[in-house]
C-alpha cells in the first residue's frame, strides 16, 4: 500500500488531494515554485521541495525535478492533481520507471486521449459519437462559426470562437500562442461551433481488473472563455430526457473500455436541444469533446451526490484494489461555483493581490464529502494570501449538497451572498445572480448563458446603491469608533463631539457608484446624518455598527485594511476606499495613458511612437495568469509615447502608452 504521496501540483488541489491522505494516514509532500514559498499546500504537508524560479514552465511542467522530489522527500507514489504534468504521458512514464506509483491512468491510455484531433478518431472507431474535426486551412463561409481548439490541454487556453472568415488566421495565431505557452504544445484545430450546447460530463473510475464504473453525470454549461464557472450534478438536461442517461453512461464506458483506462477520469460530451423547456425536438443528442485522463475540478459535485471520495479510490486503485461490480447510486443534488480574482464586467479581465478574508457564513466542511445538507469549500488560498500572476486565478470552489436542486442553489447563494472576501475584485456577485437567475432555476443553462442573459446584468453588484450608502455611513462610524479606541485622550467622548454646534464631520468613499460623501454630527439628541433622515444610531464600535434604518433594525460588519474598506451586512457586501483628503500629484497619469489592468508580460506590440491608431486598436499584448489579454485605444490618434518593449514585467496600474486623442477641425 501507499505510505507517502507527493503532490506535483499547487493551491486548492494539493490541499485536497492532502486532506484525504491524511484521513487515510499517508503522508505528505508538497513542491513548491519560488511565488508559492508561503502558499497553505506548502505549510500543510509533512516535508516540502523547491522547485526554483516562477514560471510553471521553469517549477510544476519540470517533470524531471518532480521526480527528483519525490525520491528526495521518500515518497513512494505521485498524485498530478489536475492541469500541468497530470496528462503528460512522458511524465507518467518517468515516474513508474523511477520505481514510483503513478496516481493516474496507464501512459498509453493518456498518450490516446492526449490529442484531441486523434482521440476523436479512436473514440469514432468505437462507437461513440463524435464531431467531425475541420483542417483549420480549410474553413469555409459555410464553416461558420467554429472553434478553435488547443490540441493538447484544456480549461479553456488556446480556444478561441471565429464567426467571420477574416479573423481567423489572427485567431489561430492567439491559439496557437496560448496553447504553446500553456501546454508547451501549439498544435490546433477546428470543430462546428455549436451557439447552445449544453456540456454534459461522465465521471468514470476503473480498476485494472476489468471494472469500468460510470459514476453519474455532470452539468458544465456556464462557462466564461470556455472554462467552467458552474457545475452541477445531476444534469437538469439529462434528468429531463428519457433515456438519455443510459446512453451517456454507455458511450462513456465504451471510450474507457477502448483505452483500457484505469483510474479516474471524465468524458466530456456536448449535447444539443432543449428537451427540458418541453420543447419538440430532437433534445438529447450528444457528441464527444474529449477525455481528460485525470481528476475534474468539478470532481466535488459527484463526491456530494454519491458518497464517494474519489481520491480515495484513485489510491486504492492504483494500489491494485478491485472495484465492486456496481457503482453507487445517486441521490440529491449538488452545485459548485468557481471563485475567481476576476472582474467579470470587464471583460473577465483577473485581478492580483491580497486576499485579507476569506469566510463562510456557519460551519462549511473544507475538503470534505458532504454527507448530509450543508456548504463544502475548497480554497488554495487562506486569510493573509496573496494571489500573483503565474498562474490560474481561482481562490476557491464553493460547493453546496441538498435533497432537491432548487434547495443547493438557495443555499449556496446565501452562503456565497454572506460570504467576507475581503480583498482583490472577485466574480462572488456575478455567481450569486446566475445561482437565483430564474432561468437557471429552470434548468435553462447552455453555454450561451452569459450572452443571452447579459454580461452587463448578471455581474451587477448584489449591494444597491442605497445599501453602498448606509454601508458608507457605517464604515465612517466605524472608522470614528476606532479614532476613539486609539485616543490618547478624551477617549469616552464620540468623535467630532463639540459642546456647542460645530460643522459635520466628513468622510468620503469611493464605491462602485463613485464617491459617497458622508456628513453628520452626534448631537444631544442623537446622530444626525445628512441625507439619512429615516436612519438613528443604536451602536458603533471598530467592527460593528447597528442603525435603525425606517423602523428597522440593520447590523453592519465592518473590515478595514488600509485605505480599503469591506462592510458586509444582509443588504449585500461593499467594498469602498476612503479618499485620500489631498491628491497626490505623482499619482496623476496623461489623458489618453493606456494602463496595465493587471501585471504581467509584454508579449506583443502593435504600433509605435508617431503612428496613428484608432480607437479600439490593439497597442500592447500581455500575458498574465496563463491567458493573453489585449489592450487597446482609448481614442482615436497619434501614439505619443511607448513605454515598452516585448519581454518588458509591468505592474498593475503601469502606463504602457499614451495616445494624443485626435481633435476635430476647428477645436483648440
Amino acid at each position: 500500500m501507499i505510505q507517502s504521496v507527493l503532490v506535483a501540483n499547487r493551491g486548492e488541489i494539493a490541499r485536497r488531494i492532502f486532506a484525504t491522505c491524511r484521513r487515510s494516514g499517508i503522508g505528505t509532500v508538497a513542491v513548491f515554485s519560488d511565488a508559492d514559498a508561503l502558499s497553505p499546500h506548502v505549510t500543510e504537508a509533512d516535508a516540502a521541495v523547491r522547485l526554483p524560479g516562477n514560471s510553471p514552465a521553469d517549477t510544476y511542467l519540470r517533470g524531471d525535478l518532480v521526480v527528483e522530489a519525490a525520491l528526495l522527500a521518500g515518497a513512494d507514489a505521485i498524485h498530478p492533481g489536475y492541469g500541468f504534468l497530470s496528462e503528460n504521458a512522458e511524465f507518467a512514464r518517468a515516474v513508474h520507471d523511477a520505481g514510483l506509483t503513478w496516481i493516474g491512468p496507464p501512459a498509453p491510455a493518456i498518450e490516446m486521449m492526449g490529442s484531441k484531433v486523434e482521440s476523436k478518431k479512436l473514440m469514432a472507431a468505437a462507437g461513440v459519437p463524435v464531431l467531425a474535426e475541420l483542417d483549420p486551412g480549410a474553413v469555409t463561409e459555410a464553416d461558420l462559426p467554429v472553434l478553435v481548439k488547443a490540441s493538447a490541454g484544456g480549461g479553456g487556453r488556446g480556444m478561441r470562437v471565429v464567426r467571420e472568415l477574416v479573423d481567423l488566421p489572427e485567431q489561430l495565431e492567439g491559439a496557437r500562442r496560448e496553447a504553446q505557452s500553456a501546454f508547451g504544445d501549439p498544435t490546433v484545430f477546428c470543430e462546428r461551433y455549436l451557439e447552445t450546447g449544453r456540456h454534459i460530463e461522465v465521471q468514470v473510475m476503473a480498476d485494472r481488473h476489468g471494472t469500468v464504473w460510470a459514476v453519474g453525470e455532470r452539468e458544465c454549461s456556464i462557462q466564461r472563455r470556455h472554462q467552467k464557472v458552474v457545475e452541477e450534478a445531476p444534469s437538469p438536461l439529462v434528468e429531463a430526457v428519457p433515456g438519455m442517461r443510459e446512453r451517456l453512461f454507455e458511450a462513456a464506458r465504451l471510450a474507457a473500455k477502448a483505452i483500457d483506462y484505469e483510474g479516474a477520469g471524465t468524458v466530456e460530451f456536448l449535447a444539443t436541444g432543449r428537451a427540458e423547456r418541453g420543447e419538440d425536438d430532437t433534445g438529447g443528442d450528444f457528441f464527444f469533446l474529449e477525455m481528460n485522463t485525470r481528476l475534474q475540478v468539478e470532481h466535488p459535485v459527484t463526491e456530494c451526490t454519491t458518497g464517494l471520495d474519489l481520491v480515495d479510490l484513485q489510491l486504492q486503485v492504483a494500489s491494485g484494489l478491485a472495484l465492486d461490480a456496481d457503482s453507487p447510486a445517486v441521490s440529491g443534488h449538488s452545485i459548485e461555483v468557481r471563485l475567481y480574482a476576476e472582474d467579470p464586467a470587464q471583460n473577465w479581465q483577473p485581478q492580483s493581490g491580497p486576499v485579507h478574508r476569506l469566510a463562510l457564513p456557519g460551519s462549511a466542511a473544507e475538503f470534505d464529502v458532504l454527507r448530509t445538507p450543508g456548504i463544502r469549500l475548497d480554497s488554495g488560498v487562506v486569510d493573509g494570501s496573496t494571489v500573483g500572476v503565474h498562474y490560474d486565478p481561482m481562490l476557491a470552489k464553493i460547493i453546496s449538497f441538498a435533497p432537491t436542486r432548487t434547495q443547493a442553489a438557495t443555499r449556496l447563494a446565501t452562503a456565497l451572498g454572506r460570504a467576507q472576501i475581503h480583498g482583490l475584485r472577485t466574480n462572488r456577485d456575478l455567481l450569486v445572480n446566475v445561482l437565483r437567475h430564474p432561468a437557471f432555476l429552470a434548468g435553462d443553462t447552455d453555454t450561451a448563458f452569459f450572452d443571452t442573459h447579459g454580461l452587463d446584468v448578471l455581474a451587477q453588484p448584489l449591494a444597491t446603491a442605497e445599501t453602498e450608502r448606509l454601508s458608507a455611513l457605517a464604515a465612517a462610524l466605524a472608522d470614528a469608533a476606532h479614532n476613539r479606541d486609539v485616543a490618547t485622550v478624551n477617549s469616552s467622548l464620540p468623535s467630532g463631539w463639540r459642546n456647542l454646534a460645530s460643522s459635520p464631520q466628513c468622510k468620503t468613499f469611493t464605491g462602485t457608484g463613485g464617491d459617497v460623501e458622508i456628513r453628520y454630527l452626534h448631537t444631544r439628541y442623537g446622530l444626525k446624518a445628512e441625507g439619512f433622515d429615516d436612519v438613528s444610531l443604536v451602536s458603533a464600535t471598530a467592527r460593528h455598527v447597528a442603525l435603525n434604518v425606517a423602523g428597522l433594525r440593520r447590523a453592519f460588519e465592518v473590515f478595514r485594511y488600509g485605505d480599503d474598506v469591506f462592510v458586509d451586512s444582509a443588504l449585500g457586501p461593499v467594498s469602498l476606499h476612503a479618499a485620500p483628503r489631498f491628491t497626490d500629484p505623482s499619482a496623476v497619469v496623461a489623458e489618453g495613458s493606456l494602463l496595465a489592468p493587471m501585471p504581467g508580460s509584454v508579449i506583443r506590440v502593435g504600433a509605435e511612437v508617431g503612428d496613428a491608431v484608432t480607437a479600439g486598436q490593439p497597442v500592447v499584448w500581455l500575458e498574465a495568469m496563463k491567458m493573453e489579454h489585449t489592450i487597446k485605444a482609448p481614442a482615436s490618434g497619434v501614439l505619443t509615447e511607448l513605454s515598452v518593449t516585448v519581454g518588458t514585467q509591468v505592474d498593475v496600474g503601469t502606463v504602457l502608452a499614451v495616445v494624443e486623442a485626435a481633435h476635430a477641425e476647428g477645436e483648440s
